[in-house]
């Protein structure tokens, strides 16, 4: 399936806004490669990163979703658009919303963009060789 078709069968009223989202986050973001694939059960919209998944953008039930993984991993952003995104009900990792009035596109362009420069897959190998060294020491 193709993105423009998983967008089509979407509710009529949520597909304008998952269709900006897509958009932004390929703009904004130039690491990122897009595909339909299942994550936690549900096919979604999946941005990969070299080596790493880094976003995901849902639509379930009651809501939508942004999944972003940077901000997981970060408690400054994480902190930072909880406080600039109010309407928006956020988890450990993902953003949960209905509307536009909820997920402001020039907020979330700022949060993207913020994410874009954090490089996963150079965090995680880091991580990787501390616990290594950490074993060598031991």
């Amino acid at each position: 399936m193709t993105i423009a078709e998983f967008i089509a069968l979407q509710p009529a009223e949520r597909q304008g806004l998952l269709a900006e989202l897509h958009e932004l986050i390929l703009q904004k973001d130039k690491t990122v490669t897009a595909e339909i694939a299942p994550m936690m059960g549900k096919d979604m919209i999946i941005y990969n990163a070299p080596g790493t998944f880094k976003y995901g953008l849902a639509s379930v039930k009651k809501h939508m979703s942004l999944h972003v993984l940077p901000m997981y991993m970060n408690p400054a952003i994480y902190d930072k658009y909880k406080g600039l995104l109010t309407a928006a009900n956020f988890q450990k990792g993902c953003i949960n919303f209905n509307s536009k009035e909820e997920m402001p596109l020039k907020i979330v362009k700022e949060l993207i963009a913020e994410c874009a420069t954090i490089d996963l897959r150079a965090l995680r190998e880091k991580q990787l060789n501390s616990k290594a060294k950490k074993s060598k020491k031991e």
